[in-house]
């Protein structure tokens, strides 16, 4: 349950930040202000209290969402809006004048971000995804306050049967770092790669 809630607020997060930062780097004014309030309302707002506002205030208004998608969408909401600025800042990154050719030879501007802006500035912000998946690997745990059965909500119910608080939290601190790790690795990998492509 751990590795699915992190899947899948993982995915919708990078969904919704390549698009709000594309609205955020785009000419419509109405979009770039719609996008800077969600960006930061959710930055702004614990993640827990996010949480709370899908589970329970949604339920209150006749939207029941069962604890895992409740999870995932309060995780892929928050981590949208700091993945929007991520993208933004890598979208900007990339010379303007490369867009400006792309227009020149026909492109639209959506095929310009598509085709060569997209491409290069998601090199760039590989290394910050990947740390933010780490980040969200972690902050599951949080999602046992709406009774989602991840890994901390499943140990705090042995704990209650079983008294055994110091073993139980030990084995889940090894579980977390056993999947932490890989990502770590993966992250160190992806930052030397960045720092090669720079050089170049």
């Amino acid at each position: 349950m751990t590795v699915i809630v992190t899947a899948g607020g993982f995915v919708l997060s990078v969904l919704l930040g390549i698009v709000f930062a594309g609205f955020r780097t785009g000419r419509s004014r109405v979009l770039r202000i719609l996008t800077s309030v969600y960006v930061e309302v959710f930055r702004a707002v614990p993640v827990l209290t996010q949480l709370f506002i899908i589970y329970f205030g949604l339920g209150a208004i006749g939207i029941r969402l069962s604890p895992i998608p409740a999870a995932v969408v309060g995780f892929g909401l928050n981590g949208g809006a700091y993945l929007t600025e991520v993208f933004r800042a890598g979208i900007q990154a990339v010379d303007r004048g490369q867009t400006e050719a792309a227009l020149a030879i026909g492109m639209t501007r959506l095929m310009a971000l598509r085709i060569i802006v997209f491409p290069q500035a998601i090199r760039t912000v590989l290394p910050s995804i990947a740390n933010f998946a780490i980040g969200l690997l972690k902050d599951t745990s949080l999602a046992s306050a709406v009774a989602a059965p991840e890994l901390s909500f499943n140990a705090h119910m042995l704990v209650d049967r079983t008294f055994l608080s110091t073993q139980i939290y030990l084995l889940v601190a090894a579980f977390y770092l056993a999947m932490s790790l890989p990502l770590s690795a993966v992250v160190r990998r992806l930052e030397r790669g960045a720092a090669r492509a720079r050089r170049a």
